[in-house]
């Protein structure tokens, strides 16, 4: 998994609450297990009309925000089904982190075990962050894991809290693979103790 330190990026205004998975993805792209690849895919049912093609005024489609790495969105982000490939598809088309008020509980934890840091902020702030990034020229916002702080294009720098676990997995680039082969070496001692005192197990 890619660390997560700092981010300086576009972030794009989704002013939608109870944005869910299946808006994030269509289950039609469901069908793979591949991680790469879904980026196509996010938001498809809006950014791509009958046709294929782009719809113009859907908010990904505009130069502005077409290399977004945040999203800003309302309430209640990733809810619906439990589906990782929501994830799966925010980073591959490079989406690091999400700003939002609330979020649905297993989407929150399918994004930090995907490298992708969620941020609640209060509602007031999101809404303020709305009209920022859409009246101004300038929509990137800076976020710093370490002193877990974001600064938007308004000059406010909000802080936020977050699991000191989540925390260090993100900036060490952890994973659960990850965090379960650093203990190789006990998970080693305990099989060829086992092996010795059970060695019909």
């Amino acid at each position: 998994m890619r660390k997560f330190t700092t981010l300086t990026g576009i972030a794009v205004p989704l002013n939608i609450i109870n944005v869910d998975t299946d808006m994030i993805i269509p289950k039609v792209y469901l069908k793979t297990v591949k991680r790469t690849g879904l980026g196509k895919a996010l938001f498809a049912e809006m950014r791509y009309d009958e046709n294929q093609a782009e719809v113009s005024d859907f908010i990904l489609n505009k130069p502005k925000y077409r290399n977004a790495k945040i999203i800003v969105a309302g309430d209640n982000f990733g809810c619906g089904s439990s589906r990782e490939h929501a994830p799966w598809a925010l980073l591959d088309f490079g989406i690091r982190a999400i700003i939002a008020p609330s979020f649905a509980d297993i989407f929150y934890n399918n994004a930090f075990k995907n490298g992708i840091l969620p941020i609640c902020i209060s509602k007031q702030r999101v809404h303020a962050l709305f009209d920022t990034l859409t009246h101004n020229d300038d929509t990137k916002i800076t976020i710093d894991l370490n002193q877990q702080t974001l600064k938007s294009p308004d000059g406010i720098t909000d802080k936020f809290e977050i699991d000191l676990h989540r925390k260090k997995c993100l900036l060490d680039g952890l994973d659960d693979i990850d965090i379960t082969m650093a203990k190789k070496n006990d998970i080693d001692s305990y099989e060829a103790r086992t092996r010795l005192i059970k060695p019909w197990v």
